[in-house]
């Protein structure tokens, strides 16, 4: 393309944001709204998946040794489950270790126990991925030096199933609002479009092609889609910075911990921004293509 028939291009978009100043604005609230909601369901869920991961990866298995099981036999059950393949780290603890352990959690009563220690020998395996922890722990369990091997069966397993529900749900709410976005875009587009069809009409007569009618209605979606990424982007990059900050102040000392301002904010802002460029282009795409059949 040549140098000039850009600029008119460019001028000729920038004509038909004035000209149609009240669809335009319609059009940039449409992605303001969605993209604000977009950007702080992103906010939310990118948090919950970092909770929901740090609480998967602190998932373990206890495994119980039998009492009567000889140093030979702990070392042998050792290395049984070291070669399991979901096993990806191993650490013992002897009962004297776990019965200090429950005296440092649970109080001084439990003192009394370290004449006649009922507790077991410990080891905490740590698997690859958190999934398979249930299958490491049934594979475990056959081991003849086994006693039994926890690892809070229920509460686990409910734990992935929400979070890939979660998940789930969240890819789809995205997709839903960003496919509502480009609609609105692409409606609106389309009644600028019915407007101007005699002008578009005339052109094509006289010999444009395709690609030059349809040049000003993608830089048209280009800036609807800027405009509307402005009030999202300060209001997630502003709204997270307090909120940040009065969460995290509030959590300190617990296990929880959000994505800090610098990680989440600047990868989110330029989703964001990619979002909107790309649903301004596409919705005004579609509708030139569908619409007029050029």
């Amino acid at each position: 393309m040549k140098p000039r028939t850009f600029r008119r291009h460019f001028r000729e978009s920038f004509k038909n944001l004035r000209r149609n100043g009240w669809m335009t604005f319609a059009a940039v609230s449409a992605v303001t709204v969605t993209l604000l909601l977009t950007g702080i369901f992103l906010v939310i869920m990118l948090n919950l998946n970092k909770i929901g991961t740090d609480i998967e990866n602190d998932v373990e298995i206890r495994v119980h040794v039998k009492l009567d099981a000889a140093e030979a036999d702990k070392e042998q059950l050792r290395t049984q489950i070291e070669n399991l393949p979901e096993v990806e780290d191993v650490e013992y603890s002897s009962k004297e270790q776990e019965l200090q352990n429950l005296i440092k959690d649970m109080g001084s009563d439990y003192t009394l126990f370290e004449q006649s220690n009922p507790l077991y020998d410990v080891f905490v395996v740590k698997t690859v991925r958190p999934q398979e922890t249930p299958g490491a722990a049934r594979k475990i369990e056959q081991f003849s030096q086994t006693e039994k091997a926890v690892y809070g069966e229920e509460k686990v397993e409910n734990l992935f199933s929400f979070m890939k529900t979660a998940r789930n749900v969240g890819v789809v709410l995205v997709a839903g609002l960003l496919f509502t976005a480009m609609f609105l875009i692409s409606n609106t587009i389309k009644i600028t479009i019915f407007a101007r069809r005699k002008e578009i009409e005339i052109m094509k007569l006289v010999g444009a092609t395709n690609w030059f009618i349809r040049w000003p209605f993608l830089l048209e979606g280009l800036w609807i889609g800027l405009l509307g990424s402005i009030i999202p982007i300060t209001a997630v990059a502003v709204g997270y910075y307090y909120a940040e900050q009065a969460i995290s102040a509030k959590l300190t000392g617990h296990f929880v911990e959000f994505i800090g301002y610098i990680p989440l904010v600047v990868p989110v802002t330029a989703l964001m921004l990619v979002i909107a460029v790309f649903i301004g282009i596409w919705g005004s795409f579609i509708s030139v293509r569908r619409f007029l059949n050029v």
